[in-house]
C-alpha cells in the first residue's frame, strides 16, 4: 500500500475508536489508541468474529454487525482492512469514479476508501441500522457527507437504491447470500447482473471477497457465468474465457499486497491469536452488458498469479494472461540486467516476456528473454491499441466449368 493510502487510514483510526467509545457511552482513554483492557475484550469479538467468517463459517449471512459487541470488533479490526483493500483494488479502475454506490456497506469501510480516492457523491446501503448509523457517526467526524440507504438483499423483492452510478462496491458480501452450495452461485449471479444494470457506460462494478480458497473459487464461479452472458472483466482478468484456475480442485485466485500495518490491527491480531502480515483478497472489476474487455498490452503478457516458488537454480511463478494460466520459469544462469525483474514480482503484477519456450505446464524463459512490468500490483493495466476491424473478403471469383474430356 501506497504512503498515500497509510496516511489516509491513519488519519481514520482515531475517528474509528472515538465513534466506538462514544457508541459504548465510554468515551475515556488515550486518542487513537485502545487501553490494554479494550485491547483484550474487542480482540475477542475479532476471534469470534474470524472463526466464524473464515473458519466454521456459521456467522456467514448472519446478521452479526447488529450485534454491538461483534459491530465494534468489525469497526476496529475489519475496517481498516476493507479500507486498505479497496484503496488497492480502486487503482486498478480505468476510470476515477464521482459517484458511488457501496452495496452492504456495514459501517462504511469501503464506501471512504472511495471517496478518499476522489468520488464526490458516495452512498452507502446495508441492512444493518447500527452499521448504518456508525457509517454516518464517522462521516461527522470526519467532516463528510455520506448518504445511506437500508438495503436487505434476501428479501423478497428487495429493490436496489434508486439512480446510475460511476461504481458499485460489494466488499466481502457476495459469499454470504444465498446459502453455502453451488446452489447459491445463479442467485448471485443474477444479483450482480441487476446491481450492473445501475452502472453507468464506462463506470465498473467492484466484487471484494476473502482470500478463503472456498470463497474465491466461488467468486471465479460466478464470473464464469457472467461472463457467459456477454460481460466483460476489465480486472484482474486478461484471458476471455472459463477461468482455468478452477480447472484444478486445489487451484485458486487471489490478490496479495504487502501493507504497513497500523497498530491497532496489529495489537488486536496478536490478542485474536492470528498473525496478519499482508492484505489478501479476491476481486473481479466488471464492465457494464455490452461493452468491450479492455485489450491487452502488446506482446506477450501475464498476471502473476502466485507467490514465488524459487526452487534449486531457478525461479518460477503462476501466471495469468491472454493465453491462460501458465507457469513461468527461469534458470539462474540466465539471470541478466534485462531480465532481472522477473527474480523480484510480487503476485499482482503484469509483466511482458520475450524467448519464450514452451515446457510442461508452462513456458521457459531463455538465455535471451526480456522482462518489462507493464503494471504493479494494484495499478491499472494500460490498454493496448483497438483491434483493427476485420477487412470484409472479398468474394471468390466464379471458377469456370471444366470441360469434359475427350473420348
Amino acid at each position: 500500500m501506497s504512503n498515500a493510502y497509510s496516511k489516509d487510514l491513519e488519519r481514520w483510526l482515531p475517528r474509528l475508536i472515538a465513534v466506538w467509545r462514544a457508541s459504548r457511552g465510554k468515551g475515556d482513554g488515550p486518542e487513537g489508541r485502545l487501553t490494554p483492557q479494550e485491547v483484550k475484550e474487542v480482540g475477542a469479538g475479532v476471534k469470534q468474529l474470524s472463526l466464524g467468517l473464515t473458519r466454521e463459517r456459521q456467522l456467514a449471512g448472519a446478521r452479526y454487525m447488529d450485534d454491538p459487541r461483534l459491530l465494534g470488533a468489525y469497526l476496529l479490526f475489519y475496517w481498516p482492512v476493507s479500507y486498505a483493500q479497496a484503496r488497492q483494488v480502486l487503482g486498478e479502475l480505468p476510470n476515477r469514479p464521482r459517484h458511488v454506490l457501496d452495496l452492504g456497506s456495514g459501517p462504511g469501510p469501503v464506501a471512504f476508501a472511495a471517496m478518499d480516492a476522489g468520488a464526490s457523491e458516495v452512498t452507502a446501503a446495508d441492512r444493518s441500522k447500527p452499521a448504518l448509523a456508525l457509517a454516518l457517526k464517522l462521516a461527522t467526524e470526519a467532516g463528510e457527507a455520506l448518504a445511506t440507504r437500508e438495503w436487505d438483499p434476501l428479501k423478497k423483492n428487495a429493490a436496489l437504491p434508486d439512480g446510475q452510478y460511476d461504481l458499485v462496491t460489494m466488499g466481502h458480501v457476495v459469499n454470504e447470500l444465498y446459502g453455502a452450495t453451488d446452489e447459491a452461485l445463479k442467485p448471485r449471479a443474477a444479483l450482480l447482473e441487476a446491481v450492473l444494470a445501475k452502472v453507468k457506460k464506462g463506470g465498473s462494478l467492484l466484487v471484494m471477497e476473502p482470500a478463503l480458497r472456498e470463497t474465491s473459487r466461488n467468486l471465479l464461479k460466478v464470473r464464469d457465468l457472467l461472463v457467459e452472458r456477454g460481460y466483460a472483466i476489465r480486472a484482474p482478468c486478461m484471458y476471455r474465457g472459463a477461468c482455468p484456475a478452477l480447472v484444478k480442485e486445489t487451484d485458486w485466485c487471489h490478490a496479495e499486497r504487502a501493507w504497513p500495518m497500523p497498530r491497532v490491527v496489529e495489537e488486536l491480531a496478536r490478542t485474536a491469536g492470528f498473525h496478519k502480515e499482508s492484505l489478501k483478497m479476491s476481486y473481479l472489476v466488471v464492465a457494464p452488458k455490452g461493452e468491450a474487455w479492455p485489450e491487452p498490452p502488446p506482446g506477450r503478457v501475464f498476471r502473476i498469479v502466485s507467490e514465488s516458488l524459487e526452487g534449486k537454480g531457478r525461479q518460477r511463478y503462476i501466471g495469468c494472461g491472454p493465453e491462460g494460466r501458465v507457469g513461468l520459469a527461469m534458470q539462474e544462469r540466465h539471470r541478466a540486467e534485462k531480465n532481472e525483474r522477473f527474480f523480484h514480482l510480487q503476485r499482482g503484477d503484469v509483466i511482458e516476456a520475450t524467448d519464450l519456450e514452451t515446457k510442461g505446464d508452462g513456458f521457459a524463459l531463455g538465455e535471451n528473454a526480456e522482462v518489462r512490468i507493464v503494471a504493479q500490483a494494484g495499478r491499472g493495466v494500460p490498454p493496448g491499441p483497438p483491434r483493427a476491424p476485420e477487412a470484409p473478403r472479398e468474394p471468390a471469383p466464379p471458377t469456370a466449368p471444366v470441360p469434359p474430356e475427350k473420348p
